[in-house]
């Protein structure tokens, strides 16, 4: 085995290097996000939770030959659930967010935003586990 080989299957570093990865694509879709619905409200964050949720549901419904048994190999589980979409994520952005909204006294706009990305968030791992069941 080449040296290359053997670092790329330390887990260490694939989890930073999807992590780094997630990191990008959090940042794209949440400036996208704003540009589309303005800053007042971290729907960039929710959005970046919601679709984090849902490919987390995909890659763990694809990821499972049959209920609780993971066909993926854990190098490839390690990179894309734990780096990737740990990287993507936003728990600690979230809950800063809803932190500032209760401390400036938006409690509407705290409870919407916890409400919004845990709702969201359960339903679109049940959504890609769903469509990954359905074929």
């Amino acid at each position: 085995m080449s040296f290359l080989t053997a670092l790329l299957r330390h887990p260490y570093l694939l989890a930073g290097m999807g992590g780094a990865i997630g990191s990008i694509g959090r940042i794209g879709m949440t400036d996208l996000v704003s540009k589309w619905l303005g800053n007042g409200f971290p729907f960039g964050t929710v959005m970046v939770n919601v679709t984090g949720a849902i490919l987390m549901g995909l890659l763990a419904g694809y990821g499972e030959s049959e209920p609780g048994k993971l066909i993926f190999a854990p190098g490839a589980r390690t990179f894309l659930m734990i780096g990737v979409l740990g990287g993507y994520t936003t728990f600690s952005s979230f809950s800063l967010q809803t932190f500032l909204l209760i401390e400036q006294g938006n409690l509407m706009g705290a409870f919407l935003n916890v409400l919004l990305s845990v709702l969201l968030c359960v339903l679109g791992i049940w959504l890609g586990f769903s469509v990954i069941r359905a074929f």
